[in-house]
């Protein structure tokens, strides 16, 4: 039994434990009408930070799943090919979004809370969510990111592809935003009621190229660990090692 597998599941299996954790207590301290924006129309699915504890939750379920495959002996075709799909997804979901939205949700987050924290992070939250919690979901996020980037090389999927996937995620979530608003005539954070429609233009513009370039950041950082030429043959070989 290779180490590094094993180590690798570890720190998967830690990961996704205290992220269904946060999640779990996310749901308990805003549930009863204290948080009144998650008894509004859309609920807590309106809020990219509960989407990005989902999709942080969901990339380091698929890597324990794939962990455990690779683990498991594969005389058979079929095995080898889940297992090979299943780190494709992987390496997909890590590169494409698990990286960048998380990147972005910690960079946004505490940008705009420096700047004013009643556009993003009003102080009554302080009384509904735990200082740990909101660490949680705004600091440690990119910690444990990191941490994957260091420790577990991931194949980058093409670039055009990978940014594809990022900017469609980013226009439906722009789009979801804007529906709230048109269905319930609130804005899902506070910011955006300060702005004119010019300036909500320019600012959600500028948050999508931004989110792509923490794309290319990810990708960038990813090459200066694991080196420019990484390729799923190499990737077996670093697996297969004691």
């Amino acid at each position: 039994m290779a180490f590094w597998r094993v180590a690798g599941l570890g720190l998967h299996l830690a990961a996704l434990l205290w992220y269904l954790a946060a999640v779990y207590q996310n749901l308990q301290v805003t549930s009863g009408g204290r948080h009144l924006g998650v008894s509004s129309y859309g609920g807590r699915w309106k809020y990219l930070t509960f989407i990005n504890m989902v999709l942080q939750t969901s990339f380091f379920g698929v890597c324990v799943l794939t962990d455990l495959l690779r683990l498991l002996p594969q005389p058979g075709k079929r095995v080898q090919h889940i297992t090979c799909r299943m780190t494709v997804l992987q390496d997909w979901l890590f590169s494409a979004l698990a990286f960048p939205v998380g990147f972005f949700v910690v960079l946004s987050f505490w940008l705009i809370y420096a700047y004013d924290r009643e556009l993003v992070y009003p102080k009554f939250l302080d009384q509904i969510i735990p200082t740990w919690l909101n660490h949680a979901m705004h600091t440690l996020v990119l910690l444990l990111l990191m941490v994957e980037l260091i420790t577990v090389p991931h194949l980058c999927p093409n670039r055009k592809g990978g940014i594809a996937v990022l900017v469609a995620f980013c226009s439906c979530y722009l789009l979801w935003v804007l529906w709230i608003h048109h269905i319930s005539a609130i804005w899902v954070y506070p910011i955006l009621e300060v702005l004119s429609p010019v300036a909500m233009g320019v600012f959600l513009t500028i948050a999508v190229l931004i989110a792509v370039s923490l794309y290319v950041v990810g990708e960038k950082l990813h090459h200066w660990r694991w080196g420019n030429t990484l390729t799923r043959g190499s990737m077996e070989s670093m697996n297969k090692l004691d």
